[in-house]
């Protein structure tokens, strides 16, 4: 099954409620980029990639594209079944910007599962459940404000809540802490997301004070050395996020002992096929981890749940979707949704997401 056609889009996303403000970023509106593959046999498979602006990690929306349209020749002729020769092909035509590779490989398993019947998390191992558990992340706000929505969302049956904090006085992050602390107990489990942005001394105090309430201390600080000359003195399991770029650093990190788990991005590295190479290793080390995106639509949350739905349990923290924070579905029956703190495993080969191609009216290339 070879790739015949390759079309690119540019899809703006709404956020609801105006802005969402993280440590080194505030997110009003989202620059998401689709990738169409059309195969000789006729079928049709989606890929997505949608970076955070551009100050949240080394990437942006105009980047994704323009790494594109760059491989994008290269790309005709590649055979959808084969994602590792496909995987290699990319990196030859291109090295780095594993964020848009990401589009065409979601894309190629979307394909792969099309033409042989099968859904992306049976190409992906085998699914062990189909109700993936999801967990809600707090922007950063006032003690009172986060500990509501912490009970709100405990009401709605999410089982994990993380809680950003930094980019303002480590004072008042203690307080959101332990405002939610004394809110929900025991009740969820709660991670404490710095996004990079408390310094060294910060994140001490952090969890020197608040040493009684349990929680995982994600990304604290920009970078692992940063973790790792702190990581002796912590009180919390630590585990990284942004720090994770690649499959060698994801290595690195559980071979040097300096992370309890990950909170790892599918876009970020690489696509589906190095995301199951990375949950593979985390299952090797028996470390915690997520599979979220940046943010983005329904193809990315679909390849989130399918991949998701492939951990052992016992060491699976959820998969975050961008769902409850924007507006819209890009399939109107089969979209992905977040209910009771959980998310349906979508059925049906490939992604089992077939998006109205319709609302995607700003073409930026085809091949």
């Amino acid at each position: 099954m070879k790739i015949s056609k390759l079309t690119i889009y540019q899809h703006d996303l709404p956020v609801k409620g105006g802005s969402y403000r993280m440590a080194n970023a505030l997110v009003t509106s989202l620059d998401t980029t689709l990738v169409k593959l059309e195969s000789d046999c006729g079928l049709v498979g989606w890929g997505e990639t949608c970076p955070v602006g551009s100050t949240y990690a080394p990437s942006h929306a105009a980047g994704a594209r323009a790494a594109l349209v760059e491989m994008a020749p290269g790309i005709i002729g590649a055979d959808a079944t084969q994602p590792l020769l496909l995987h290699r092909r990319m990196d030859g035509l291109l090295n780095g910007h594993n964020y848009a590779k990401a589009a065409i490989d979601i894309a190629a398993y979307d394909l792969l599962g099309k033409k042989t019947g099968l859904s992306v998390a049976t190409l992906l191992g085998g699914a062990v459940t189909d109700r993936v558990p999801s967990y809600y992340a707090s922007a950063v706000g006032e003690p009172d404000e986060i500990a509501r929505i912490a009970a709100d969302k405990l009401a709605q049956g999410f089982p994990r809540m993380q809680i950003k904090i930094s980019g303002r006085p480590v004072e008042i992050d203690i307080a959101v802490v332990r405002k939610v602390w004394e809110t929900v107990g025991t009740k969820m489990r709660l991670a404490v997301d710095g996004n990079r942005g408390l310094t060294t001394r910060d994140a001490l105090r952090l969890s020197r004070e608040c040493a009684d309430i349990p929680f995982i201390l994600e990304q604290p600080c920009d970078s692992l050395d940063e973790i790792a000359a702190i990581r002796q003195q912590l009180h919390h399991p630590i585990y990284i996020d942004e720090s994770a770029i690649d499959l060698a650093t994801v290595i690195r990190a559980a071979a040097g002992g300096l992370v309890d788990g990950f909170g790892m991005k599918v876009t970020r590295i690489g696509g589906l096929m190095p995301m199951a190479s990375f949950r593979d290793i985390c299952e090797a080390r028996n470390l915690h981890h997520t599979s979220d995106d940046s943010w983005g639509g329904d193809i990315i949350a679909a390849a989130c749940v399918h991949l998701g739905a492939t951990v052992k349990p016992k060491l699976f923290e959820g998969a975050w979707l961008a769902q409850p924070y924007i507006e819209g579905h890009y399939d109107s029956k089969n979209g992905i949704v977040i209910k009771d703190g959980h998310i349906k495993l979508p059925s049906g080969p490939g992604l089992g997401v077939v998006p109205d191609e319709g609302l995607f009216t700003n073409q930026v290339a085809s091949f």
